[in-house]
């Protein structure tokens, strides 16, 4: 008897030393559990009437018909950190997400409650932006997958995927399946909790998909960022500040946020010694009634470039016109605006030129007079708030405009169908328009206040 009593005490010590042994190894590595695999204790449901339960260690999300989009969401809230869990969504209706640093505003709709911040999202569409930053509920899109086209094969549709999502400081990271996917700079929020999301249905056939969570762990203390490998677009939301990430891969800066460094007027040796001003880190050209390079005049970087990935944001006035051009040459010497391949920045809303053109060849982030811009109105900021523009030519002369991280056209500088185009436009009269194998960036003015900023250039071979 004294035997049996001797191997069960010694049995209970063995388990006991290997249960502390096993939680100074949790401690050391500075991982935790957020979910126990029993029960969704830590854990409250808000903002919607989407159900949650746990079966065989799963957290398992249920749709239902008329809700709003339901948050589980921690009770415990997270500065930095890394996260990782696996999610499954069986069906394409199933959007889902996993908030990160996520804020609620119990008050908002009614008492009905409103989550909003940043998600990282699971889209099993055909559009594919899984790993994608959404700030729900607030900005929009912050990284679209059309900024990183590689990592849209990740994400898997019917079967557990591995999220990793790095929040450090001002910077968020995101893996799915391994793959890198968004990497974004933006300090709106410092702290919040970790949710997991059941989208709102639209189809009534849709209420009871379901959407799984399971191995849910996060790491606050003993950090260890792991570094992208690849060559991925950073939308860094720093005024006039570069990431060493991005230093690192070849990025500049052609506006340095404090004066006119690296730029002249279009057809003159220096900076226009008026209309122009850079003030609190944004470079700005004052509004003169409208008229074309009729006040300042236009602005030119001093370098010329031909491949290149360039980024930039503005903000236009109401009402407002004006453009980036790219390889702009100087060497029509004509009057008005210098001559180039025109991003257009416009007001769609209010100014003229919108209904003008050719099937609105001459709205916002179109290729002015050639190509009009394929966007949605929800991608598109109004006056008074920020775009985020970007214009990229490939050594092959295949060129991209984006707006706010979309894609909005592409063409081939040089091919049949660009000259095609050229034919037909205010441009016939220029041989070889468009073509210059090197040119300028130039900022228009075109008589209205528009406002620019983290302007930032990287060379392509």
């Amino acid at each position: 008897m004294k035997q049996m009593r001797f191997l069960v005490s010694l049995f209970l010590s063995l388990i006991f030393l290997g249960s502390c042994q096993s939680q100074k190894e949790e401690q050391s590595d500075g991982w935790k559990p957020l979910f126990n695999g029993e029960d969704l204790t830590g854990w409250k449901a808000v903002a919607g009437d989407a159900s949650f339960s746990v079966e065989n260690g799963e957290i398992i999300g249920t749709a239902v018909e008329g809700s709003p989009n339901t948050f589980l969401i921690t009770e415990e809230m997270f500065g930095d950190f890394i996260l990782e869990l696996e999610l499954k969504v069986e069906h394409i209706s199933s959007n889902s997400g996993i908030m990160a640093r996520g804020q609620f505003d119990p008050a908002a709709r009614d008492g009905k409650g409103l989550v909003y911040g940043y998600q990282i999202e699971a889209d099993p569409t055909d559009r594919a932006w899984s790993g994608g930053v959404y700030d729900e509920a607030r900005r929009g899109w912050l990284y679209p997958l059309d900024l990183n086209p590689k990592a849209k094969s990740g994400f898997k549709l019917g079967e557990y995927n591995q999220y990793r999502i790095e929040v450090i400081g001002d910077e968020i990271k995101t893996w799915v399946n391994g793959q890198e996917v968004a990497y974004v700079v933006d300090d709106m929020d410092q702290n919040g909790f970790i949710g997991l999301q059941v989208h709102s249905i639209q189809n009534p056939e849709d209420a009871g998909r379901k959407t799984y969570f399971r191995n849910i762990r996060i790491k606050t203390v003993n950090l260890d960022p792991q570094p992208f490998n690849e060559d991925i677009f950073v939308v860094n939301n720093r005024k006039n500040e570069l990431t060493d990430y991005e230093i690192a891969h070849g990025w500049r800066l052609l506006f340095n946020g404090r004066d006119s460094e690296g730029w002249v007027g279009a057809y003159k040796e220096t900076f226009p010694d008026f209309g122009w001003s850079v003030s609190d880190g944004i470079l700005s050209i004052a509004s003169s009634g409208g008229g074309e390079s009729t006040f300042a005049g236009d602005i030119v970087t001093k370098e010329e470039f031909s491949a290149f990935d360039l980024a930039f944001e503005f903000n236009m006035s109401e009402g407002a016109n004006s453009g980036v051009k790219y390889f702009v040459t100087l060497s029509e010497n004509n009057s008005g605006s210098a001559i180039g391949l025109e991003y257009q920045i416009l007001d769609d809303e209010k100014h003229p030129d919108a209904k003008m053109g050719r099937d609105g060849n001459r709205t916002l982030s179109s290729l002015y007079d050639l190509i009009p811009a394929q966007k949605q109105s929800r991608f598109i900021k109004p006056p008074g708030e920020w775009n985020k523009g970007r214009i990229v030519v490939q050594p092959d002369n295949k060129v991209e405009h984006y707006l706010n991280g979309v894609k909005v056209l592409e063409y081939v500088r040089g091919s049949q169908e660009f000259r095609d185009l050229v034919a037909i436009s205010k441009y016939k009269i220029w041989e070889n328009f468009g073509e210059a194998p090197e040119g300028h960036i130039l900022l228009q003015d075109h008589g209205d206040q528009v406002s620019f900023k983290n302007i930032k250039i990287k060379t392509l071979n």
